[in-house]
Parts: structure tokens; sequence; C-alpha cells
């Protein structure tokens, strides 16, 4: 056979064999979805959302829109929620678009860590707006998912924070007010003055002033404060109240305990009073107050173990030798006792009372439930005693120095010489 005629022959087999197979492979499942980039969330569902689920390692924190609006977060005392934190991770899901198929063999589904991270929203009525499990995020910085008990899974970018400490989504805000809202201010001082331990980080109480109270008031939020009281030869210092305002007009927990907690008891009882009165009328009364630290002697060590009597030998009694021949302590010198040795018990966290005027104000409710703590910067901040707000008025300018004229005497003329 020619070599011409071979590569014929080749070329009629080799597309022979390419029409069997196409004609004898099976036929291809699409494998598109219609969900693929669309969001995660569609923003008209976003709308509808009234709870919200978030569990993740073992703990599931949910939020519940009430029906007069507010969100809650019901699985923390039912405390207002944070709604910017909420805000923020509806976004994050309106935002996030699906960005490809992945598979929907159990195998290859095995492989992307699908464990018990999930997010849940639902309607007012109780339907699923979103049921989303994610998995693990692969070397391109995608996190695989999949929705409900569906077989699929597919990736998108997500890059939101999902916090199950059911704290955190809480409001933290107990005061809700600007410094230049405040028209009055009634500061409360304790009735003995604190004075730090050496050594210690806590006051220690010693015999101090009386009880008082200092007011301050501004006509207009654009005004110096002005005290009553101001002593003799002193001057109020308005910028003294600045931490103050700055503190306390936007006071906020850092955590929360029983009410009937020892500790916050304790500082109940000890506790400094501010009253905030705003422009408007309102009046926040704020106690700030904290178990105060200790010094206590430590408790005795375990005596050392004596020495029996040897058997048969008997005691010889007081001021005799001994029979293992130690000499006995004189009877008649009674022993010292030993000082006993003390330890500083550290002062309380600080928690904060909170009254404010208006009965409907949800803090009002708080108080109830539970007992805040808050920062010790907001009760350090209070100024310990009335002098601290007040200083020396500086004396008058002197007056300018009056010049001094300096006359010349004359010159006295030279007397005539004598005639000849």
């Amino acid at each position: 056979m020619k070599l011409r005629t071979l590569v014929i022959t080749v070329a009629i087999l080799a597309v022979l064999s390419g029409l069997v197979f196409l004609v004898s492979r099976p036929a291809v499942t699409p494998v598109a979805d219609a969900r693929v980039g669309q969001p995660l969330l569609k923003p008209a569902d976003a709308d509808k959302v009234a709870k919200v689920r978030i569990t993740d390692a073992g703990k599931t924190v949910e939020l519940v829109k009430t029906a007069a609006g507010p969100w809650q977060v019901t699985s923390y005392n039912d405390f207002p929620a944070d709604f910017d934190k909420l805000a923020h991770l509806v976004d994050d899901l309106t935002s996030a678009k699906i960005e490809s198929y992945v598979s929907s063999d159990p195998k290859t589904i095995a492989r992307l860590e699908f464990k018990d991270t999930k997010i849940s929203f639902l309607d007012a009525g109780g339907a699923t707006l979103l049921d989303l499990t994610l998995g693990k995020t692969d070397d391109n910085g995608f996190r695989f998912m999949h929705f409900g008990v569906e077989d699929k899974a597919f990736r998108l970018r997500l890059d939101t924070m999902l916090d199950t400490v059911a704290k955190n989504w809480a409001d933290s805000a107990l005061v809700k007010l600007k410094p230049e809202d405040i028209a009055k201010v009634e500061l409360g001082f304790p009735a003995v003055a604190p004075a730090v331990v050496a050594g210690g980080s806590g006051p220690a109480i010693t015999p101090g002033t009386e009880a008082t109270t200092l007011i301050a008031t501004r006509a207009k939020k654009e005004d110096p404060f002005t005290a009553d009281h101001v002593p003799a030869g002193q001057q109020f210092k308005p910028a003294a109240l600045n931490p103050v305002l700055s503190s306390l007009t936007d006071l906020r927990f850092t955590d929360t305990t029983a009410t009937d907690d020892a500790k916050a008891t304790a500082a109940k009882a000890g506790a400094r009073t501010v009253k905030l009165t705003t422009f408007d009328g309102k009046i926040v009364t704020i106690a700030l107050g904290r178990k105060p630290e200790e010094q206590r002697p430590k408790p005795p060590a375990d005596a050392p173990a004596t020495t029996p009597t040897a058997a048969g030998v008997a005691d010889p009694g007081p001021g005799l030798p001994k029979p293992d021949g130690t000499k006995p302590a004189d009877p008649a010198t009674p022993a010292k006792p030993a000082e006993p040795e003390m330890e500083t018990i550290p002062a309380g966290p600080v928690f904060a009372f909170i009254v404010h005027s208006d009965a409907a104000m949800p803090v009002n409710t708080l108080m109830q439930k539970r007992a805040f703590e808050v920062s010790d910067f907001a009760l350090t901040s209070l100024p310990q005693k009335a002098s601290d707000l007040f200083e020396p008025i500086p004396p008058p300018p002197a007056p300018p120095a009056t010049p001094i004229s300096v006359t010349t005497p004359p010159v006295a003329a030279p007397a005539p010489a004598p005639a000849k």
C-alpha cells in the first residue's frame, strides 16, 4: 500500500471513530443553578426579616423584632439589640453573591466541612427567608455553603463575622445623651474622703469631710457652667466637669450579673450619685459604686506537728529539762503573740444603678433584670471632693507704673569777676 493511500485510510478511520463517540456518548446533565450570580439574601426578603438565629461551635444566639418595632436579644434577657451590628450582618448577606455551583456528590460535599455554622432568617409568620449552612474557606478566599437540607454545594465570598456570644449583640448603651444636652449637674460627694492605701490599688476609708452636693447649671448649651456655694476667694472650674459629662452621657455596660450579686449589693451600699438634667427637663440619676478594697489578716497556717514524748518517759513538768535535753521556756515570761500577716482583697468591679425620669425608657426595666458593670473610669473620673472643682481667684493685674519725671537743676551762672 502506498504511503498516500495509508494516510487517507487512517484519516477516514479517525473521522469515523469520532462520529461513533459523539453518537454513543451519554447525555451531559447541565449543572447550572438559577441562584448562581444572585445575592445570597434578596433585598426584598431583608425587609421582611423578623427573627435571626446564628449558630456556630455549639452556641446559638437569637434576635427577634418586637411588635412595637425594636429588636431584642431573646437569648440575653430580652435586652435591646445593637441595631447597627444587625444591620451590618444583613448588609453583608445582601451584598454577597453566589459565585458558582460546586457539586452535589456526597463525597465531595463531605470534604467541604459543613458542620453547625448556620444562619437562619425568618419572617413574622415563621416562614424561612434564608437557611444557610457554611463550610470551610478555600485557598482563594471563597466560602463553601449550601441551602437548608439541599445536597447542592455552592461557593461565594462572605467576610462577615458570626458572633454567637449573646451579650455582644445587646445594645450596651445605658445612657444616650450628649454633653451639650446637659443643663444641670448635681454631683454628690462621699461622707468620708478616700485615701489610697500604700501598696494597694483601691481606696481605704478614712475620716474626712461631711457629705455635700455641688450643683452646676447653665442657661444655654454654649454657656459655661456656674456653681453654687463658691468658697470665698475661689472660682469654679467648668472644665473640671468635662470628664464627668464625657463618661456619663455615653455610659455603657461591660458585663451584667444578678441583681442580688454580693459585689453589686456592696457597690450599691456605698455608691456616689450624679444627677443629670437635660435642657428639655429629663432627669437621669446615676449611682456608681464598687465593693471597696479590704485589708484583713491572713488565715493562720497549719501548726507544725509536735514531737511526742517517748513512750514510758514522763514529762518532767514546767521549768524542768525535757528528756531530749531541750531547755524549756521560762514559765514566768509569756510568749509574745505574733503580729498577724495582712492580705489585700482588691476592690470589686464598678456597678451603675440608673433611674430615668421617663418611665417608658428601657433602662428602667433593665435595672430590674440585671446589675450592670461599667468601666472603672466612670467612677474614677468623678472629682473626689468639692474643692477639686475650684481654684483660687487670680490676683488682679498690677496697675501700670507711673513714669518718674527727672528735673535737671538749673546751672548757677558764674559770679562776675571783681573790678580792678
